[in-house]
């Protein structure tokens, strides 16, 4: 018996989420992700928002415009994320080995358990019904002998589907005159470089596979392996010590210009990702420095470190970087570790035995905390375990742009607390 693989993917997750907790927008456009009035794109969109065109990344202007009438909606993270948990922990039951895609989507090794093709259906059928009796929402799933013809299966008969594709046979019978974006990694500019040489469809790359590998070289060759229904790639769980790297940005709704305040986010970015790099027990040897100017161009700038994830290593470095680019209006500002290692690759120094460096970034990020909270009448210190949940810290952000980064007032009244999701505040004192 060969592998058999089933892909599970949410219909229109957040949306669905959001739907099933508030019945009165069914059957509406809901668009979820910034609003109208706001800087930012779709995260998700209903099943009656995308027959007006909106779809996923789309910019959320452009949305607008083709879908006045949608309910618009800022994501709820934790909410999500806490579905996903529910989510995962139904799918896992039936696996060896559960690939984790995103928040909603995930492969199942299901070959042990299942033991047969006929139970491994079983299985999916059953997942289908769980996520929907015990979680109120509806997911597709595909069953196939690899990972590219369950994820084709999965996508066969959205929304709320279900697929087979036993055999590489049956694959190739199924796609061989579709489009070749329908192959994994065929996106669009891949698609774009193999129909100016007249490859359009599977079963021009099937027929014309040397060339397809003289235009791509090694992604070539993995595509043409597809398009032959050729997929060994395994279930591989994620595994967070294998990340490349951790960061944090953030999109202003106003472009910033002054250099002060960029810095005085980059500290609340480098918290973050102290914070990230702690819960999976991580350090980095690089600092990066990630920016976006007002005409979409961006700079990506990076620094080497002694191993470190202190919040107040990032900031440092991260400032220093920030002053060697061009200061011209910023859109998006991000910071991160890069380089990324565990503690046993962590090579330790003086300072680390003695306790003096670690004491010492301590000290100066409190220092640059109390000097935070000052200029903007926020209690930053005392509230560092709300900020960075959802969207207070966006929030935040925005209202001392409002206050200092503009350059002008705030505009109402002095709020003097961290801004969290339904606008409440932590006073400080």
């Amino acid at each position: 018996m060969g592998r058999i693989i089933i892909h599970v993917d949410m219909d229109a997750f957040y949306a669905s989420v959001e739907t099933r907790d508030d019945p009165s927008l069914r059957g509406k456009p809901l668009i979820i992700g910034a609003l109208p009035h706001e800087r930012g794109v779709v995260a998700t969109c209903s099943y009656e928002a995308r027959r007006y065109g909106v779809h996923s990344a789309m910019n959320i202007k452009d949305a607008y415009r083709l879908c006045p009438a949608g309910i618009y909606m800022h994501p709820d993270f934790e909410k999500y994320r806490a579905v996903s948990r529910q989510l995962h922990a139904i799918w896992d039951e039936y696996a060896s080995a559960a690939e984790s895609v995103a928040l909603d989507e995930a492969y199942l090794d299901v070959t042990e358990k299942a033991g047969s093709w006929e139970r491994a259906c079983g299985f999916a059928r059953d997942i289908k019904r769980r996520t929907r009796e015990e979680l109120g929402l509806t997911c597709s799933v595909g069953v196939g002998y690899s990972k590219t013809a369950a994820k084709t299966a999965s996508e066969e008969k959205k929304p709320d589907g279900y697929f087979e594709i036993p055999t590489a046979e049956a694959f190739v019978r199924l796609i061989a005159d579709r489009d070749a974006r329908v192959l994994y990694t065929v996106g669009e500019k891949t698609a774009e470089r193999l129909a100016r040489v007249g490859i359009r469809t599977v079963r021009d790359i099937q027929a014309r596979g040397d060339e397809v590998v003289r235009l791509l070289g090694k992604q070539g060759r993995w595509i043409v392996r597809q398009a032959f229904g050729d997929d060994d790639r395994e279930v591989t769980v994620y595994r967070p010590e294998d990340a490349k790297s951790i960061s944090r940005e953030l999109t202003f709704q106003e472009d910033v210009s002054r250099t002060d305040f960029l810095r005085d986010v980059l500290l609340l970015l480098a918290l973050s990702v102290e914070r990230r790099a702690a819960r999976v027990g991580l350090y980095g040897e690089g600092v990066t420095l990630k920016i976006t100017y007002a005409d979409m161009k961006g700079v990506t700038r990076t620094a080497a470190i002694p191993p470190s994830r202190s919040a107040a290593v990032i900031y440092r470095e991260a400032c220093a970087l920030l002053e060697q680019i061009p200061p011209r209006p910023v859109r998006l500002i991000g910071t991160g570790l890069c380089r990324l290692s565990g503690e046993a690759g962590r090579q330790l120094r003086l300072e680390d035995l003695s306790g003096d460096r670690d004491r010492e970034e301590r000290e100066t990020l409190a220092r640059e905390l109390d000097a935070l909270g000052e200029r903007y009448g926020l209690d930053f210190a005392g509230n560092l375990d709300r900020i960075f949940l959802g969207e207070t810290l966006y929030r935040t952000v925005e209202y001392m742009r409002k206050r200092r980064g503009s350059g002008r007032p705030a505009e109402g009244r002095n709020v003097t607390g961290i801004q969290d999701p339904d606008n409440r505040s932590a006073e400080k004192g």
